[in-house]
Parts: C-alpha cells; sequence; structure tokens
C-alpha cells in the first residue's frame, strides 16, 4: 500500500489554498516601512491594476483570482484598508461567541488548558456518519480516520445497541481528546496517517509540503514558520495559541473540525503588524488538510497611523472545472466567489471602523461544482452585509 503524497500526480488537487497564503507569508514581510514596497507589492507580486490599487487606498476592498496550474485549481486574493487599530480585527478574529451565532456553526467549543474531556460537549457525529463508521474498513471509508481508529471502533462498540449513538460518540470525544493532547506533546507527526481511502493520506508530510511552497519563508519569517513546522518546540515569545473544534455544515453533510489558531504579534515598528494562522488537526470530510494564512500590514511609515491593509487569500481545488460544460461552471463559481469575498472584506472593515457588535446570520459564499455544492466557508455574512465571521477559509479538497 501506499502512502500518497504531494510529489504524485494528485499534489496540486491538496496544495490549494495555502500554497497561495504561503506565497504572500512569503512575500507580505519583505515589505520595508515604505508604501511603496507595499504598492510594488500589490502591483507586481499580485498584479492588481492601477485602479485596483487606487481603490484600495480609497478603503474599498479588492479581489482578484490568481493564476492557477490547472484547470481544476481555483486561487482568489482579496485586500482592504480597515481604518481601525489591528488589535480589532485580533479581537474580531477570536470572537468564539460570535461565530457561535451563525447558522453554518452546529457547534462550536474551545480546548481549556489543559484539555478536558468535557469541552468536548456537542463534538459529535451524526446517524450518517455512525452508519458509515459500522461500514469502515482501511481504504474504504466516508469518515477520514487512521485504520486503527476504524479497528478500535469496531471491537468496543456494540452496533446493535439502543445506546449505540452515545457509544461512538463517547468513543469520539476521548479519541479527540487524546488527538488534541498528543499533538500538544509531540507536534505534527501526532496528525498521523488516514487511510479511509486506497491511498493512504499522510497528514504531517503534505502539511511539510505546504509550507515548503515558498522557499524564502524562512528568510521572511524564520520563527514563525518554524513554529508552525515543529510545534510545540520554538514557541516565539510574541505568539498565543489558542484549540477550538467545530461541527459545521458546509453544503453537504456536517463536517467536525479541530483548529490550532495561532497568533503572531509583530515588534514594534515591524510592516507585519500580525500573522494569524489557522491549521487544522483533523477534519472527518472534505479537508484532509488545510491552513489558513492572514496578515494585519501596515500602510504607511508611521508605526503609530491608525489602520492596516488586511491581507487574506483564498483557493480550492474542485472537479469538474476542466472540459467545455466545466469552462462553464468554473467561470460561474469564480464570478460568485470573488463577490462574495469582496462583500466580506467590506463587512470586516464596516464592522471594525463602526465598532459594534450586530448579529451575524449566514449568507455563504459558495462554488457550486456540477450538483455538488463545495463552499468556500468561512465568509459568512448577515443579510446586511453588516458583520462578518471567518473561520477555515484556507481549506483543501481531498480525496479521489
Amino acid at each position: 500500500m501506499q502512502i500518497r503524497n504531494f510529489r504524485q500526480r494528485k499534489w496540486g488537487r491538496l496544495v490549494t489554498r495555502a500554497a497561495l497564503s504561503v506565497m504572500l507569508l512569503a512575500s507580505v514581510p519583505s515589505f520595508s516601512q515604505s508604501n511603496s514596497r507595499l504598492q510594488e507589492f500589490f502591483r507586481n507580486d499580485i498584479g492588481l491594476s492601477e485602479e485596483q490599487i487606487a481603490a484600495l487606498k480609497s478603503g474599498r476592498a479588492v479581489v482578484k483570482a490568481m493564476p492557477s496550474r490547472n484547470l481544476a485549481e481555483v486561487f482568489l486574493f482579496g485586500a482592504v484598508y480597515v481604518h481601525a487599530a489591528p488589535e480589532k480585527y485580533i479581537q474580531f478574529a477570536h470572537d468564539f461567541d460570535r461565530l457561535r451565532q451563525l447558522p453554518n456553526y452546529l457547534a462550536l467549543g474551545v480546548f481549556s488548558n489543559p484539555p478536558q474531556l468535557s469541552d468536548l460537549s456537542g463534538f459529535s457525529f451524526d446517524d450518517d456518519d455512525i452508519k458509515a463508521l459500522k461500514d469502515c474498513k482501511p481504504g474504504d471509508c466516508l469518515i477520514q480516520m487512521p485504520a486503527s481508529s476504524m479497528d478500535q471502533a469496531q471491537k468496543a462498540i456494540d452496533w446493535s445497541a439502543a445506546d449505540l449513538s452515545q457509544q461512538v460518540n463517547d468513543l469520539l470525544h476521548k479519541a479527540a481528546l487524546e488527538h488534541v493532547r498528543r499533538y500538544q506533546r509531540e507536534g505534527n507527526q501526532a496528525l498521523g496517517v488516514f487511510h479511509d481511502k486506497r491511498n493512504p493520506t499522510d497528514v504531517p508530510q503534505q502539511f511539510a509540503y505546504m509550507l515548503s511552497y515558498a522557499k524564502v519563508l524562512p528568510e521572511q519569517l524564520p520563527d514563525f514558520h518554524r513554529y508552525l513546522l515543529e510545534y510545540p518546540d520554538y514557541r516565539p515569545a510574541n505568539t498565543d495559541d489558542a484549540f477550538y473544534w467545530g461541527k459545521v455544515k458546509f453544503g453537504l453533510k456536517p463536517t467536525l473540525r479541530i483548529v490550532h489558531l495561532i497568533t503572531m504579534r509583530g515588534k514594534p515598528g515591524d510592516p507585519v503588524i500580525y500573522a494569524v494562522a489557522e491549521k487544522q488537526l483533523y477534519s472527518s470530510h472534505y479537508f484532509e488538510t488545510a491552513l489558513d494564512l492572514s496578515f494585519c500590514v501596515r500602510a504607511g511609515e508611521n508605526a503609530g497611523e491608525p489602520g492596516f491593509y488586511l491581507i487574506k487569500a483564498m483557493g480550492s481545488e474542485q472537479v469538474g472545472l476542466a472540459g467545455l460544460k466545466g469552462s462553464i461552471v468554473r467561470k460561474a463559481a469564480v464570478s460568485s466567489s470573488l463577490s462574495n469575498l469582496q462583500k466580506a472584506l467590506t463587512a470586516i472593515r464596516n464592522t471594525l471602523e463602526q465598532s459594534r457588535n450586530t448579529l451575524a446570520v449566514e449568507v455563504s459564499c459558495e462554488c457550486r461544482v456540477l450538483s455538488e455544492p463545495f463552499p468556500i466557508p468561512g465568509i459568512l455574512l448577515d443579510r446586511q452585509h453588516r458583520a462578518y465571521s471567518i473561520r477555515g477559509n484556507m481549506l483543501l479538497k481531498g480525496g479521489e
């Protein structure tokens, strides 16, 4: 049995959104405190027109579909100038109570320090996943998991019992808790190998390859890069860690995810004020590995000047975008996603600048591939575009 890695023919399917994110991580920190270097980045690295750069300066959100390496890839770039303190964005991005109000989030919990079993109340499989788990075997399972977990479930669960759901979810809670605790002890190696498909997926190897996409990254943010790769070792002094889980409905079925949220503060005067990474530790469906990177970048030479550029990248790899029919689907999907990304960035700006709390309900950003909706999750607005929350928006579509 061959373990799948990024050097096989399917590696492009797995890099997706993180590739553009890592490109930004390599490029953004190279800004000097000169505003002209920032404009050069927008112009030369991203390919924005003078009109788009002028729009950014005037406070409008600008989005762009980036070049892809094959027809299945979709890369989106977005930026907006926010006339507010960057700390407001960090507070907003860490507002889990706001996130819980969004209909896409069926449940959400934040892990204690150290993590406890009680933190996982609501982290549960639905009936369809329980039925799928019963039939799981290595190479053929509808839930992403290692072969050892499949074997444990088959041996530990009485599939004819009246309390079947409780048995399954009790076992799930214990496995999830151990997964987080082991990751906190051992780092990326604890992410393990999935055996749900014919070719096993080495998750640590995939994640390492994502970060190697930009070779200059270690020179630009060496501490951040090293911490992402070698956690829990080499933790920078200016870095905060949080762990949370979500039960999210992306459109097809509820998906359980566990995420490591890392926030690094730049030193006084640094061009990058904050860098934020959302690193997926587990997903029950769709996403074999995922990385979300965003940056609050100083706009000018004055370190005390209020305001910053929020720069984000999004991408996905989707089947059904090749051929005549696929090209039509691709055009519509990209157009819709760009529109929703622009609305999302505008909503962030408005919310932070107005400094007011609003109740968020969902308008999700979806790319529809034939009859299957594959969302670009994280773009969640209220119906009047007044409030915004983003989570897990650098996601990778896994699978065959």
